[in-house]
């Protein structure tokens, strides 16, 4: 049987789950680290930036969630990260105790957030070698590749996010990401429209970066 294409969707028209919808304002916060985790949540429109901020007061993002993605899924009863909306942004949540119970009697529901589960970890394993093991470079060169997978439509992608946010992302400061993708458009890898608006032109040139 296949994996339904938005398996947080076909959770939420369960019966006895109650998904309702709630819009955030630019950088206003969806919940915070140590909170209690009491919603599942999906991005219907805009974007969220998770992060935690560290003992000498950097900030490392963890993930940049899209319409669609789905986020909030901590495995303890506290957010490990904090959530805030990098532009306004209009979410669909649902509470976590009515999906546990859904998922205690109904199959689909627990495969499906099983689903979602996996998917979470297996990001948070790639985010993780990405920062290991890469160059600066090949991490730009990884971040574009990925936004270009989820948010290129017609060959152009409109970044919600700003640079020093892909810099705290990929553990890079603003000048090191500016400066890598000032030379990747200078070897015409990939072109401006404007300051977030970016087409690549070679993606066999990224991906070769991104090995």
């Amino acid at each position: 049987m296949a994996e339904p294409t938005d398996p947080f969707g076909a959770i939420a028209h369960c019966s006895g789950v109650v998904a309702t919808e709630y819009t955030y304002r630019k950088d206003e916060e969806v919940y915070g680290e140590g909170e209690p985790s009491e919603y599942l949540y999906q991005i219907i429109r805009g974007a969220v930036r998770t992060y935690k901020l560290l003992s000498d007061g950097r900030r490392q993002i963890g993930a940049f969630h899209l319409p669609g993605d789905v986020f909030g899924l901590d495995p303890s009863s506290e957010h490990r990260l904090t959530a805030e909306a990098i532009v306004d942004t209009i979410v669909r949540l649902v509470p976590r105790r009515s999906l546990e119970k859904a998922a205690a009697s109904n199959v689909q529901v627990a495969r499906n957030l099983w689903t979602m589960t996996a998917c979470d970890l297996r990001h948070a394993e790639d985010h993780m070698l990405l920062l290991g093991r890469k160059t600066a470079m090949e991490r730009v060169a990884t971040f574009l590749l990925e936004m270009d997978r989820r948010l290129a439509k017609t060959g152009m992608m409109a970044l919600p996010m700003c640079r020093r946010d892909i810099g705290d992302y990929l553990g890079l400061t603003l000048e090191t990401v500016s400066r890598a993708l000032s030379q990747l458009n200078d070897q015409g890898i990939l072109m401006f429209s404007s300051a977030r608006e970016i087409a690549l032109r070679n993606r066999q040139r990224l991906t070769a970066m991104e090995a």
